[in-house]
């Protein structure tokens, strides 16, 4: 992910960056879920059943602070179906592993919400726009108002919750209506994702944007993180599964504040771009382990195979590959100047579109 408003503020006021000592796991502990998103990767229903059980789980867990997992991102399908959640956050917390929870919302209510915050540092809800989008989007009439309640919920509990949104053509003329959500409600973080297609079908490709819509919606992020930090309001602006906004946000900011930009150069650098397989780790609802949750090809399992000793496997090719830097990626990324930012982007749209990993990722919008 690219914390777009923390560069803005540790450039402009000589600070340290946020910097990952360690890993993130993204967990699908399930893939039974109340809605039928548009975009799901996971092709997630309630009639779906569990593989991942509890006493798995728990056993897995052990293994997290040995490969170096110090944050445990809770997803789905919808993460709170699972009846055993609390126990296993628990576990993760008793290892010293931050917990963080990824949901649509529409299943906090005043009987959990308490313990779902002191459960989870974060809590991140999804919305796909206003009222209409977000509903057809997601499948289900009444689905945007119930996650809205879900925000205030959490916020009348002290809780601390952000915004998910996935930027897609069905969704992008709603971009202007999140930020004015988080302004409205005092939503403390908007994570923005770009769409990844995964899969040689080329699965949600018809529902990305083009390169130009890209370009402007952007521009948009860029301008709303920029006013944020030079109006003092405490709004964090992240993108997520396209790198190379850090290469954009450079030349915005170099217009902005051309006397900083070789110390952004130098933070983009050591930031490094795509992490999917260096500290970026996903564990789906099978047990599958992949550097990502929209790889391709797994790793491992669970079942067959410790996760410290599938994640820490020295010998891997794939995993040798991902965690050089920067990558090896053919291409215009071969040549260009900016590799060592964003690392050549997504693997799995490279995948997706060319049948090739180390093909330039075909989402990549600012060398054009």
């Amino acid at each position: 992910m690219f914390r777009l408003s923390n560069f803005i503020k540790s450039t402009l006021e000589n600070r340290a960056s946020r910097q990952l000592d360690g890993a993130i796991l993204i967990w699908n502990f399930t893939n039974r879920c109340n809605l039928n998103c548009l975009h799901c990767y996971s092709k997630s229903g309630l009639d779906a059943v569990d593989t991942l059980s509890t006493q798995k789980i728990l056993s897995t867990i052990k293994e997290l602070k040995e490969a170096g997992i110090k944050f445990v991102i809770f997803s789905g399908g919808e993460p709170l179906t699972r009846k055993d959640i609390f126990d296993i956050a628990k576990a993760c917390q008793e290892e010293g592993i931050a917990t963080y929870l990824s949901t649509n919302g529409l299943y906090i209510n005043p009987s959990n919400v308490q313990k779902i915050i002191d459960t989870f540092s974060y809590i991140g809800i999804s919305i796909d726009g206003n009222e209409e989008i977000h509903d057809r989007f997601r499948g289900l009439i009444g689905s945007y108002n119930k996650s809205l309640q879900a925000i205030d919920l959490i916020h009348q509990h002290k809780g601390k919750v952000g915004i998910r949104f996935t930027i897609t053509k069905e969704t992008k003329d709603a971009l202007a209506h999140i930020f004015e959500l988080a302004e409205s409600k005092g939503i403390s973080k908007i994570y923005i994702s770009h769409l990844v297609y995964s899969g040689r079908g080329l699965d949600n490709l018809k529902m990305d944007l083009t390169k130009e819509e890209r370009k402007e919606a952007v521009d948009f992020i860029i301008e709303k993180a920029f006013s944020y930090y030079e109006e003092g309001k405490e709004i964090d602006v992240v993108t997520g599964n396209m790198e190379m906004d850090a290469v954009y946000f450079l030349d915005k900011f170099t217009k902005r504040y051309p006397q900083y930009r070789e110390r952004l150069l130098q933070k983009l650098r050591q930031w490094g771009g795509n992490s999917a397989g260096r500290n970026l780790v996903n564990i789906n609802s099978e047990g599958d382990v992949k550097p990502d949750p929209f790889f391709p090809i797994k790793i491992g399992n669970i079942f067959e195979r410790s996760f410290a000793d599938i994640w820490l496997d020295q010998e891997n090719e794939l995993l040798q590959k991902l965690r050089t830097h920067p990558r090896k990626i053919k291409g215009k990324c071969a040549e260009c100047e900016f590799i060592e930012i964003c690392n050549g982007g997504s693997r799995p749209r490279a995948w997706a579109v060319y049948g090739d990993l180390w093909q330039e990722d075909p989402s990549c919008y600012v060398k054009e």
